[in-house]
């Protein structure tokens, strides 16, 4: 062997051992939760958009609409949760803690509106929506999730300020009590799976809180308790669980979705049948552009752009746990601990149920999936990610430290440094 190939050899060796160490150095720079998290959220949603015009054109058409009838709307959908994550995101957070309670009182009473006879509407067995005229529809319990976050955030935060929360009884006082309101009015719907989510969500920011290994473990196993009951006196949630894992439809089809979601899955192979090209969404896979749109993406783009997908999820997930670790505003941990749980939890919910681990729960994948009821709140959501990336203090600096660097003062500054330095060295 050449003295040239052991070098480089050697040169390679001691560059892939620095590797961790620069990866280690660039996550702890002060902006990379904040480029994080705009990218993979900014990401998310474009691949979603591009995912619903795929696999919605079929559903459309047999309805006796336009093809891109679906795709439109979620575009409109995208364009209005653009303005929110930009309010959200540039919004101080004294704004976001004043919006706590009103958006809580809010989301309430459209909840109980909901029940009112002749007003809610029905979708797929549940009752969880409002007509707001023509094709729109409202589902209030999707912006419950984000003033649960908002509203419990600001209350924690008031109760540490006090020292409060080292009694039990202020942990779960009222936390718990609302909490279990709006699951109420949830379940009085028939949505399970906005149930699950809340259910994180509390759990979330209970964890964040400091509660007790013991006091966690009561409040959860009180939950479990009281799922298994719902699971159990349903027929329909009943016939879901068994599902889990099914190969074949069984008796009655009962188990149809969850078993041409895994040959949605395992028909597109490493790279995927090409855009556009599904055959599942052809009339044999329900729910193609919302639920199960995680299937149509691993029909089209392979496990490739499933793992993108998931990789994509879990970037997200993992930066705004960092922003929650990393800051000391109180108001800051929780929210974006809340914010992060809500969307990992249904991330894991709703892909669990597409690769048959979960039973099928009916919520779709944030960002991702068709639906302006459930885009609008998680983009408002995603903004006070970016808020809470951009207000920590060494990357306030660092931006402020660009921003001065790319003004028209900082450009004519760098600009004249570079002509004095090409001066010849005679001249004055």
């Amino acid at each position: 062997m050449s003295g040239y190939s052991v070098r480089s050899r050697g040169s390679a060796l001691r560059g892939a051992a620095r590797l961790p160490g620069r990866l280690r150095a660039a996550w702890d720079r002060p902006l990379t939760a904040y480029y994080v998290i705009v990218g993979a959220g900014l990401l998310i949603t474009v691949l979603g958009l591009v995912m619903v015009y795929s696999a919605s054109q079929i559903q459309a058409l047999r309805y006796g609409l336009p093809s891109t009838f679906y795709f439109r709307k979620q575009l409109l959908a995208v364009a209005i949760g653009g303005v929110l994550l930009w309010f959200a995101a540039r919004a101080p957070i004294r704004l976001h803690r004043a919006l706590a309670y009103p958006l809580l009182l809010g989301a309430v009473f459209l909840m109980c509106l909901v029940q009112v006879p002749g007003i809610g509407q029905t979708v797929n067995g549940n009752t969880n929506w409002l007509s707001i005229g023509g094709p729109f529809q409202l589902q209030p319990s999707e912006f419950g999730k984000l003033a649960l976050v908002l509203w419990g955030a600001d209350l924690l935060a008031r109760k540490n300020e006090r020292h409060l929360l080292v009694q039990w009884k202020h942990l779960l006082v009222p936390l718990v009590p609302v909490t279990v309101l709006l699951l109420g009015l949830i379940m009085l719907g028939g949505d399970m799976g906005t149930t699950m989510i809340l259910t994180a969500v509390l759990f979330g920011m209970l964890w964040l809180a400091g509660a007790p290994t013991r006091l966690f473990a009561g409040v959860l196993g009180g939950a479990l308790a009281l799922a298994a009951l719902a699971i159990a006196t349903s027929p329909n949630r009943m016939g879901r669980l068994h599902c889990i894992g099914a190969t074949s439809p069984g008796g009655n089809d009962q188990c149809w979705q969850a078993v041409h979601g895994i040959y949605a899955l395992a028909s597109g192979g490493w790279f995927g049948t090409g855009l556009g090209a599904s055959v599942e969404k052809w009339g044999e896979l329900p729910e193609p552009h919302t639920d199960f749109i995680f299937a149509v993406t691993g029909e089209e783009l392979g496990l490739a752009g499933t793992l993108s997908v998931l990789a994509l999820f879990a970037a997200l997930g993992y930066a705004g746990i960092r922003v929650a670790g990393r800051t000391e505003d109180p108001f800051v941990r929780f929210a974006a601990g809340g914010v992060t749980t809500w969307i990992t939890a249904q991330a894991v919910i709703n892909i669990g149920a597409v690769l048959g681990l979960l039973p099928i729960a009916g919520v779709p994948l944030p960002l991702f999936s068709y639906g302006g009821s459930a885009l609008l709140p998680t983009m408002f959501a995603i903004g006070l990610l970016i808020s809470f990336a951009r207000n920590e203090p060494a990357a306030r600096a660092a931006l402020a430290v660009r921003g001065r660097n790319n003004s028209l003062t900082g450009v004519l500054r760098r600009t004249m440094r570079r002509r004095a330095r090409r001066r010849p060295s005679g001249e004055r």
